[in-house]
Parts: C-alpha cells; sequence; structure tokens
C-alpha cells in the first residue's frame, strides 16, 4: 500500500481529537478560541488567528489536496476511498457522540471528509471513464 492510499483528512480529524480530546477538562470552546496570534490591519482593525481557525485552515488544505489525489488513476485509489470512507464514518459517530466534539469546527472537518468522499469517487469514476475512452477503438 503506498502513502498515496493514506487519506489526509484523518490528518485534520487527528489534530482535532489531539487538540480539543486530550487537553483534559477544559471546555472546547475554549479551548479552540485561545488566541494564536493578532495582526493590525491597514484599516485599523485587528485580525486575530485562532486555534480553531489553524485548523479549518489545515482541513481546507488537506481537501484541496486530496481533490488533486482523486483525479490519478491507480490501484491505491480504492483504498483511499473505502479509508476515506471509513474518516468520515468514524468523524459522524464521533460527532454524535463526543460532547468535545460538537462544534463547528469539527463539523467542518466532518464535511470536509464527506466532500472528500463523494469528490473523490466521482473524480474517480470519471477520469476512469476518460481513460476507457482514450483506449477504446472508435
Amino acid at each position: 500500500m503506498s502513502l498515496r492510499a493514506i487519506p489526509l483528512i484523518a490528518i485534520a480529524f487527528i489534530v482535532y481529537n489531539i487538540v480539543v480530546l486530550f487537553a483534559g477538562n477544559l471546555p472546547a470552546d475554549q479551548i479552540l478560541n485561545k488566541e494564536l496570534f493578532q495582526l493590525r490591519m491597514v484599516s485599523g482593525a485587528d485580525w486575530v488567528f485562532r486555534t480553531s481557525d489553524l485548523i479549518i485552515l489545515l482541513t481546507m488544505i488537506l481537501l484541496f489536496v486530496e481533490l488533486i489525489k482523486s483525479t490519478y488513476t491507480s490501484s491505491s485509489q480504492m483504498i483511499d476511498h473505502g479509508l476515506s470512507m471509513l474518516v468520515f464514518i468514524a468523524c459522524l459517530i464521533e460527532f454524535l457522540l463526543q460532547p468535545k466534539a460538537t462544534t463547528s469546527v469539527f463539523f467542518f472537518i466532518m464535511t470536509a471528509a464527506l466532500v472528500d468522499v463523494v469528490a473523490g469517487a466521482m473524480i474517480g469514476i470519471r477520469a476512469a471513464r476518460r481513460d476507457l475512452s482514450i483506449g477504446s477503438d472508435s
């Protein structure tokens, strides 16, 4: 199994769990709203970057890479799609059953996992159909 078969959204899932679930008895909102840095903008307003923003940014970058990965046709893509479905199922179960996972940040991670599953399958089918039409004699 190659490293391309590992769904990257699992990284965001793991990072969230490390940050929130293993942070002790603190509420998830308190952990996610921790200010990482603040920048003064030209307009005079302050832009505050929080832990939740970092996790969402990481999730969007990983989703982008996952969508790029899904355009390649290989045998590891089937494994990637299956594992992506397992990541989504794990996210859904945790969202429904774990109180610290009932945040908007985790909802966005779960939604990214769903988009990875659906878009990955659709793009994979489309790419496979294209490969078949290139190889046909008609």
